[in-house]
Formats: structure tokens, C-alpha cells, sequence
């Protein structure tokens, strides 16, 4: 295949930023990274790619119209992937303004800038018009709360958003198809489970724990823990997205997800597991107890908290051949070691704007 053009939204981003690296290390494609560089952009994600002749950094926000516009016209990229967004359940229940406005003002805006780019390609160059895709990122918490044991998310589930995140970004996930639908934008949608791995920002739930364990600090488990998630690797994740980018289907969703089912208080226990092989508590002399085990504390429960997520990936596997690659298990002790490995990078994250405080309780 040819060299193609990326311009992705939110490439400083956790997923972004692994997506970036994918295409700049894997492929011979080029990418232009667009992030308005909010709290949880961060270009030391990006050090090992920055200097490549083929990646370009843009700082400009997607609800600014203008700057959309030209950064298209400048480019004039094949597929655009959008993953730009407010991300955090807990930060949108203390502020969800932040999440309408970018997750569903900024949807439509770069939407309106693909399409104008896009009707001005198919007069230029028909060819390019016919291949130009818009690859929009979503995820499994817009169809709410699995309620029954076997049941499992589908492509065709209907939506049921919990939270102001996941109510926002089912919005743009409607915006995605309606342009497709009524102006023929060629789009993609893909809704993917729970990602964790390395450069992933301390406020989720893994990074947060392993961190916290580390400075010896309460393990903050939500209610009775026993909530269940699907965990995707977020390498495996970002492979996942450019072959939907490239492969999938025009107007098709496709979920992906990890085949990892895990309840949060086992995420929690497998990690402790892991971190007292990798770096015993009882050798830590900032944790002061035998095993970071002790230092599980269970607080009150999220508001609203869905209870199961899980996704059901056949037809990404089926349809385009993609499945992961990491176990739950390997991917858990990669992520712990890349912390281990990298303590200047999330230290530089902990003395900016997020010290590990939690977020989201209700007065």
C-alpha cells in the first residue's frame, strides 16, 4: 500500500499518542498530530517520534473552524482519525460543559471541515475524494449497563449513556453517522473497551493504582469493586484502528475490544500481585506495609457507575482479521514495568494539574 497522509485529532492523547507511534514506527506513513495539548496531551508521549521527517505536530483546537480548515487545506490528508476528547467518567460528572464542547461542538465542527474538504477533493482529485476517509474513535460506555451475564455488546446495541462522558460522546457518535447518512461523508465508527498501558495519564484506574501502590498510598476501590470491565491493550488498540482506517467498511461500526473481562477488584489484586513480584512492598520504603494488598481501601461508589461492560469483537476479527495480541496478564506487567522504567515521566505529570486527588464524588 502506498504511503497515505494521517491527520489525527488528539494524537498527544493516551490512544492518540499510541496510534501516532504505530504509524511512525510500523508503516511509512505520514502523520499530522492536531492536539489542543489540554491536561491530558502530552508531547514527552511523542519524544521518540518527534524528530521523524514524516510526523508534524499542529497545537490548535477542533472546535476552532478555521484553524480545521486550513490545517486540512494545508495537509490534504487521506484519513482523517478523530480522537480528540474529554475522556474521564469522573471528570465529567464535577464539570460536563467541557464534554459537550469538545466531544459534541467539536465532533460537528471538524465534521463541517471534512466535509467541506472533502466536496472540494472529489472537483480536484475524484480519486482521492474516493478514498478519503473519517475514522471518528468512540467507546463501549455509550450503550450503558449489560444486564444479564452473557449478554455482550454488539455493533447493533442500542444506546443507553450513563454519564455526561459517555451521553456526550454517544452525541458524536449520532453527529458521525448522521453526516454520513445526509451528505455522504465517508465515515467509520469504531467503540472500543477499557485501554490501559504505558503514558497512560494517573487519573484511570490502573496508572492511578500503580502509582499510588508505589508511594505507599490507599488503594481507592469504587463500592464493592465487583464491576466489570473488558481491558484492551492499548498498542493492540491503536493496531485495531488504522486497519479499520484503512480496511473497514464506509457508514460500519466495529467494536473492539481485549477479551478480558475482569472485575475492578481483580484488576486491582493481579496488579498488587505483579507490583510485589516487580518491586516488593516490603522492600518499598514508602509503602509500610508486606504486601500492597493492604493498602485496598473501599470508598463510596461512583454515581450512576454501570455495573459490565463487555464487548463482542467478532466481526473486526471476522471481517478485517485483526485480534489482540496481548493477554490481560501480559499486558498488565508490560504497563507496570514501562512505570517502573519511566518515573520522570508520570513524576512530570504528578506536578502538574492532577496529584492522584479523587474526582467526581458528589457533594
Amino acid at each position: 500500500m502506498k504511503s497515505q497522509t494521517f491527520l489525527i485529532t488528539g494524537g498527544a492523547g493516551f490512544i492518540g499518542s499510541a496510534v501516532v507511534r504505530e504509524l511512525i514506527n510500523n508503516t511509512t506513513h505520514n502523520v499530522i498530530n492536531v492536539d489542543k495539548l489540554t491536561y491530558a496531551g502530552n508531547l514527552e508521549s511523542l519524544s521518540s517520534v518527534e524528530t521523524n521527517e514524516r510526523y508534524t505536530f499542529l497545537q490548535a483546537d477542533i472546535c476552532d473552524k478555521a484553524a480545521m480548515d486550513a490545517a486540512l487545506e494545508q495537509y490534504q490528508p487521506d484519513i482523517i482519525m478523530h480522537l480528540a476528547a474529554e475522556s474521564h467518567v469522573d471528570r465529567s460528572i464535577d464539570g460536563p460543559g467541557e464534554f459537550i464542547q469538545t466531544n459534541v461542538v467539536g465532533t460537528y465542527t471538524l465534521l463541517e471541515s471534512a466535509r467541506k474538504y472533502w466536496t472540494a477533493l472529489k472537483v480536484t482529485d475524484a480519486e482521492k475524494a474516493k478514498a478519503f476517509r473519517f475514522h471518528h474513535i468512540s467507546t463501549d460506555e455509550v450503550y450503558g449497563d449489560l444486564h444479564g451475564v452473557d449478554d455482550l455488546f454488539t455493533e447493533t446495541t442500542s444506546y443507553e449513556p450513563s454519564s455526561p462522558y459517555s451521553a456526550s460522546k454517544a452525541s458524536s457518535d449520532h453527529l458521525v453517522r448522521a453526516w454520513q447518512r445526509t451528505f455522504g461523508l465517508p465515515t467509520l465508527v469504531t467503540n472500543c473497551s477499557n485501554n490501559y498501558g504505558p503514558y497512560h495519564f494517573p487519573e484511570k484506574l490502573i496508572p492511578l493504582m500503580i502509582l499510588n501502590a508505589l508511594a505507599g498510598k490507599a488503594l481507592p476501590v469504587y463500592g464493592d469493586g465487583k464491576q466489570i470491565r473488558d481491558w484492551l491493550y492499548v498498542e493492540d488498540h491503536a493496531r485495531a484502528l488504522i486497519v479499520v482506517a484503512q480496511q473497514g467498511k464506509v457508514g460500519d461500526t466495529y467494536n473492539i475490544g481485549g477479551h478480558n473481562e475482569k472485575q475492578n477488584i481483580e484488576v486491582v489484586h493481579t496488579l498488587c500481585e505483579l507490583l510485589d513480584e516487580l518491586r516488593p512492598a516490603i522492600a518499598n520504603t514508602a509503602v509500610s506495609v508486606n504486601t500492597y494488598k493492604d493498602l485496598v481501601t473501599y470508598v463510596a461508589d461512583r454515581p450512576g457507575h454501570d455495573v459490565r461492560y463487555a464487548i463482542d469483537a467478532s466481526k473486526i476479527e471476522k471481517e478485517l482479521g485483526w485480534v489482540p495480541k496481548e493477554t490481560f496478564e501480559t499486558g498488565l506487567r508490560k504497563t507496570i514495568e514501562w512505570y517502573l522504567e519511566n518515573e520522570s515521566w508520570w513524576k512530570r505529570v504528578q506536578n502538574g494539574s492532577y496529584q492522584g486527588e479523587r474526582l467526581g464524588k458528589l457533594a
